[in-house]
């Protein structure tokens, strides 16, 4: 699907990888629908849409609710006669050891993660269908393949958004309806503003290999939205996650192997914060 001129809405387009979603898009003369949870920022994103060109509306959208996301459905399909692209992007992230990590921030992932990208193909969908086209980007993460340590809420929420778009993949394209999984490794985004963490270590981790990331989100947005131009179901946007993703499915007993040895010894944790700070996380 070319995406030059098509009606698109992002979720969590306040800041980070949404922003740069809806900058991207811009620059093709979309019509954009800015929604995120906070709406000052959401405006901010707007503005700067219309600084290079583009144009389009922020709302105030909370993913978690149903009804929410329901009437942000309902206002886009009738206020422009359609809806081409839909981004599923919001998105949170708490780090720490099951048993650790509070039954709270369980929720409050799986609400956001997993949730919100249900409720957004619940109430799009349907409309997609009637309209005869579509496509949906799902923003979910190359660990939902790999499952690194101390981040299990974010791993299964993220693994579940791959099977769910897998999933869609087959059962919308008899009506036309692409789907595609965005699944990048660490991006430099505003992600660590809401890191909830339980331990020292998985915070310094998380600090170092989002700062050394080798992928800004505006490249990963560009990558993304071409594999929706190409309909493609998987979208990796860092080398290094095709490497690993490579490795875990051919040889996924000793690639865990490997990672309870790197995990049982410090200097295994010392060489994950040096792969952190050489951009290979």
């Amino acid at each position: 699907m070319k995406l030059e001129g098509k009606r698109v809405v992002i979720t969590g387009a306040g800041a980070g990888l949404g922003r740069e979603f809806a900058l991207a898009l811009a620059g093709k003369g979309c019509r954009i629908g800015i929604t995120d949870i906070d709406l000052e920022r959401a405006a901010e994103t707007l503005r700067l849409v219309e600084e290079r060109g583009g144009k389009g509306e922020a709302m105030r959208v909370d993913v978690t609710d149903p009804s929410a996301v329901e009437a942000m459905a309902v206002h886009f399909f009738d206020a422009w006669g359609g809806v081409d692209l839909l981004v599923n992007n919001a998105g949170v992230v708490s780090a720490g050891r099951v048993g650790d990590i509070p039954l709270e921030d369980w929720h409050w992932q799986y609400d956001v993660n997993f949730w919100g990208v249900i409720h957004g193909c619940h109430f799009f969908i349907p409309r997609m269908k009637e309209q005869g086209s579509g496509h949906i980007l799902n923003v979910a993460s190359n660990f939902g393949f790999l499952c690194y340590l101390e981040i299990a809420p974010y791993n299964s929420t993220k693994a579940a958004v791959i099977a769910v778009s897998e999933t869609l993949r087959t059962e919308l394209a008899p009506a036309g309806i692409g789907v595609t999984a965005l699944c990048p490794m660490w991006v430099r985004t505003n992600l660590l503003e809401t890191l909830r963490y339980t331990d020292d270590f998985e915070s310094e981790l998380a600090h170092t290999a989002f700062a050394n990331a080798r992928l800004g989100a505006d490249k990963v947005a560009a990558a993304g939205l071409r594999a929706v131009e190409k309909n493609r179901l998987y979208c990796l946007p860092h080398p290094v996650g095709h490497i690993y993703w490579i490795l875990k499915r051919f040889q996924p007993e000793l690639f865990y192997r490997v990672m309870g040895w790197i995990n049982c010894r410090k200097r295994g944790r010392d060489l994950m914060m040096w792969m952190a700070r050489k951009g290979l996380l």
